[in-house]
């Protein structure tokens, strides 16, 4: 039986197919969750897509976080459930206090569209156990609020304890702190990324294949295979 991946859908996602189609690709059955629903299904684990939500004209996720399946889902990400946030969902983990710091406007205030090179730093996650060390990864990478920023203490904890999960390589496409694109939680079962590797699975459609590593990485996890 095929581990049951959700994907949550807020009004105005627009990536949650994307992610859907990712978690099929991996070899995963993908369950279809509705914001307003605060049941989880039984999943094994779940993906916040990117692509906005509801109430981003205020700050992105802030709404979003209180919608009725976060309040089951923070709950269930704080006893050991994975959960990956991508871009609008990595926005929505923090705002949730799952992960710390917060997205704010890029650096240079423009939106950025393009493929963008990253460097997995962390590779003991539930979502990144099928990478190497060091790896780089070639995945998309699309926001107007992509800026990482948190305090300095934080950074340093965040560094010390082995949660940068990956950083910008070349050019810092919003002006993150220390590069940063992606972290984990202390447990390492909730990662937060703004590129995106629900668009790097398919040959027709992605720069590379570097994304499925993500959704591979999570099946490895749940098998209970090491990292």
């Amino acid at each position: 039986m095929s581990p049951r991946i959700g994907v949550v859908t807020f009004p105005g996602s627009l990536d949650d197919g994307d992610a859907a189609r990712a978690v099929r690709i991996a070899g995963a059955e993908a369950v279809r969750l509705w914001h307003a629903d605060p049941e989880l299904h039984g999943v094994d684990a779940v993906v916040l897509p990117g692509g906005f939500s509801y109430g981003d004209y205020l700050r992105c996720g802030a709404i979003a976080r209180f919608a009725p399946v976060m309040r089951t889902l923070v709950d269930a990400a704080r006893d050991g459930l994975p959960v990956l946030g991508v871009c609008n969902g990595f926005q929505i983990l923090c705002e949730a206090h799952l992960l710390p710091g917060a997205l704010t406007r890029n650096g240079h205030l423009h939106f950025r569209n393009r493929d963008q090179v990253l460097r997995v730093e962390a590779n003991g996650t539930a979502w990144t156990n099928a990478f190497h060390p060091q790896q780089e990864i070639l995945i998309p990478v699309k926001n107007g609020e992509g800026r990482y920023v948190a305090d300095e203490r934080t950074l340093d904890e965040l560094a010390a304890q082995g949660r940068i999960v990956a950083r910008y390589l070349g050019e810092n496409p919003n002006g993150s702190q220390r590069d940063i694109a992606a972290i984990s939680n202390e447990a390492g079962n909730v990662v937060g990324i703004m590129p995106h590797p629900e668009h790097a699975v398919e040959e027709l459609t992605g720069p590379s294949l570097d994304g499925l590593g993500f959704f591979t990485s999570i099946l490895k996890h749940l098998a209970g295979a090491p990292a």
